[in-house]
């Protein structure tokens, strides 16, 4: 009891005030107030990362590798470790956060099973064409050598790096992009759908090459912000490896020389499907998939750091480091440090937590649970680890993301596109106790909105606006719609006669926070409002393939990356077709233009529409006043209810094994940011 009441200290820490850098770097930082010294204070540390190093008078000239690779040189089997690195004065350099590291080692962690891609992509997403340094808020440089924007903001110019290589060797050149963009990106059997990332105001941009190392983005009308897609985590931006096959065929790039082989373009339709039949798939669409995803296809070459070596569809995910990855440290060490990654499968995040509890994982963040933070400090020594907090600045870890495009049962979804009905459900939720019960008190209680010094927030008082408990208001706007008859139990009657109005509520395991257990305490609350709720847990493939079809009332999910509103909005508004939790028909009208989906019924979405579709035009003071209007309305609207957010629990509770070097005591918690990405995992090693 005494180590919970210690930890529940944390809940003063203040954790927004920590996170000020978001709106405006340093000099937000210096005016967060000081925070009282407790238990969290050792937890929450200094916000660190490595330097990437841009002059090229500062270059190593002379280059090592780990000793690994060393040996397939000696042997024949590898060319030397200078002619495997881009030209000289093109590589990737990094200043690591404390040493230059030493090599060798495997970092072991946990995986969840196939569904769990975001586990590696986000390790290995160095492989991005721009991306931001450590603090989450500043564009660099990463695959990509350079970029510029045209004075006009209609044209993004992006320099490869001379003599980079692809994981097999084979030269990664503007013809590999010009490829991905003919052969992958505008074959509407692969891309059914245009990325919305790559159109502005609904206009398709184009991708042509320069010359052998140049390719240039241009678009109809002035996209300042494609720089932020490129950076971000989006289907064009997060990188090859990031967004193969599972998702979607992003990634801006693709290796040209080993997936032409799997086209009908490059033999015929019949040769294509037959071999696709052959190897057991329906179709060439189905086989190019698979062959596309980094996590399934050991044989992909890719651009990233490690490379799969055992697939994401077996108990032990494992990689390798690629030896032409194309960055060096600042004494010229090859890099990654690491060997080799080793994500063993476990079969739901409770396992995972007991096997970190046990000391298994050398640096494990994915799928621990805030919940467990007791016992994971009192078994701190014996594990030989260090426990780490790092806040995250989305709204809400659980928003219940509303159906509203869901039309299955008539009355149910009448009721949903309610506005005075979704605020009824958010008021009949008392957040202080779901706080308490499953943050432990460090998390912030309210609506959707973003954390206050973020730079879309609306206000603080966004964060409250219908996220506070108010029975009494909630009763009042039930009864008002109509739904003044109740049943024995208390429950309210549906009003086309049809007996209790009852609510279904998807929820997923085995996450990284417990949304079942949220739901089922929701339930318990909304009972006093006379709203009966079911909570059914599904496996997250199926959930989504749900969502996909509009079938959903309601599911629980985070809106983690929302904070950062146009470069993450699929868990802010509909407009993102891979990803609606709350009305996907909604977002294939938008993202189509029209073209499939379904147009909303509800003029305040389609003002959002309208002011999220402009914004990607504005100049940036203009941008951020459309972020905060967007916000308004989305809060005010209740398409997705907040519960608790702010806090560490998605992705922010941290172990590190006590051996590992050049670990940041604090790192970025954010969707753009690709955590760990920003703090560079390659520099990461075993002292």
């Amino acid at each position: 009891m005494k180590l919970m009441r210690a930890v529940r200290a944390l809940a003063g820490l203040g954790l927004v005030g920590t996170m000020a850098i978001w709106s405006g770097g340093a000099a937000a930082q210096a005016a967060a107030p000081a925070q009282p010294a407790k238990i969290g204070s050792s937890l929450i540390g200094k916000l660190q990362g490595p330097e990437l190093i841009r002059d090229a008078k500062a270059f190593p000239t002379t280059f090592k590798e780990a000793p690994m690779l060393a040996e397939q040189v000696k042997a024949g089997k590898l060319p030397a470790v200078d002619k495997r690195l881009p030209e000289p004065s093109q590589l990737f350099v990094v200043k690591p956060l404390d040493q230059v590291g030493k090599y060798g080692g495997n970092w072991r962690r946990a995986f969840t099973g196939p569904a769990d891609h975001e586990n590696g992509n986000r390790i290995v997403s160095a492989d991005k064409i721009l991306t931001f340094d450590y603090t989450g808020t500043k564009i660099i440089p990463s695959l990509a050598r350079d970029w510029k924007v045209s004075d006009d903001g209609r044209t993004t110019t992006i320099f490869l790096r001379k003599g980079a290589k692809w994981s097999d060797g084979k030269p990664l050149t503007a013809d590999d992009f010009i490829f991905w963009y003919n052969d992958i990106y505008l074959n509407k059997n692969i891309v059914p759908t245009p990325f919305f990332e790559f159109q502005i105001d609904g206009k398709d941009g184009k991708m042509r090459k320069v010359d052998d190392y140049t390719v240039a983005f241009d678009f109809p009308e002035p996209y300042t912000f494609f720089v932020y897609q490129l950076a971000g985590s989006t289907a064009i931006g997060a990188g090859f490896a990031t967004r193969g096959g599972f998702q979607n065929f992003g990634g801006a790039y693709a290796p040209a020389h080993y997936l032409k082989q799997f086209l009908p373009k490059y033999s015929s339709e019949e040769a294509a499907n037959k071999k696709a039949k052959d190897l057991g798939f329906d179709s060439w669409v189905s086989l190019l998939k698979m062959k596309y995803s980094w996590a399934l296809n050991n044989e992909l070459p890719t651009m990233t750091p490690w490379k799969t070596v055992s697939p994401i569809n077996t108990p032990t995910w494992s990689m390798e480091r690629n030896p032409y990855f194309w960055a060096v440290d600042t004494a010229g060490n090859q890099l990654p440090y690491i060997d080799r990654i080793t994500m063993t499968l476990a079969e739901n995040a409770e396992v995972a937590n007991l096997r970190a509890i046990a000391g298994e994982y050398d640096i494990q963040e994915r799928h621990m649970h805030l919940t467990k933070l007791p016992v994971f400090l009192e078994n701190a020594k014996k594990g030989n680890y260090t426990v780490h907090l790092d806040p995250g600045l989305n709204g809400s870890d659980v928003a219940i993301h509303i159906g509203n495009s869901y039309e299955a049962d008539p009355e149910i979804s009448k009721l949903l596109k309610n506005k005075d009905f979704r605020h009824a459900l958010a008021l009949g939720i008392d957040r202080d106790q779901l706080n308490e019960a499953f943050w432990l008190g460090v998390g912030s209680a309210g609506s959707v909105a973003p954390a206050p010094d973020t730079i879309y927030s609306p206000g603080a008082e966004w964060n409250k606006k219908w996220g506070v408990l108010d029975l009494k208001q909630a009763n009042e706007l039930l009864d008002k719609i109509g739904l003044t008859k109740k049943d024995a139990d208390g429950y309210r009657l549906r009003a086309d006669g049809k007996g209790r109005l009852r609510l279904e509520m998807i929820t997923v395991g085995g996450q990284f926070v417990p949304f079942t257990q949220v739901g089922e305490m929701v339930k318990q609350q909304w009972k006093k409002i006379g709203v009966d709720l079911d909570v059914k847990e599904l496996e997250r493939n199926l959930a989504f393939t749900r969502d996909n079809g509009s079938e959903n009332q309601m599911i629980t999910w985070a809106n983690d990356g929302s904070e950062m509103l146009f470069l993450f909005p699929r868990h802010a508004l509909p407009v993102d077709a891979a990803e609606a939790h709350m009305g996907m028909a909604f977002a294939k009208w938008y993202s189509s233009k029209g073209a499939s989906g379904k147009k909303p019924d509800d003029p305040e979405m389609l003002k959002a529409f309208d002011l999220f579709r402009s914004a990607f035009g504005m100049k940036e003071e203009d941008r951020v006043k459309a972020g905060k209007e967007i916000w308004k309305i989305i809060v005010e609207q209740a398409w997705s209810i907040g519960t608790v957010g702010q806090s560490p629990a998605f992705m922010g509770v941290r172990l590190v094994k006590n051996n590992m070097g050049n670990v940041p005591e604090r790192q970025v918690n954010a969707q753009h940011a690709r955590t760990p990405n920003t703090s560079m995992p390659i520099t990461f090693y075993f002292k």
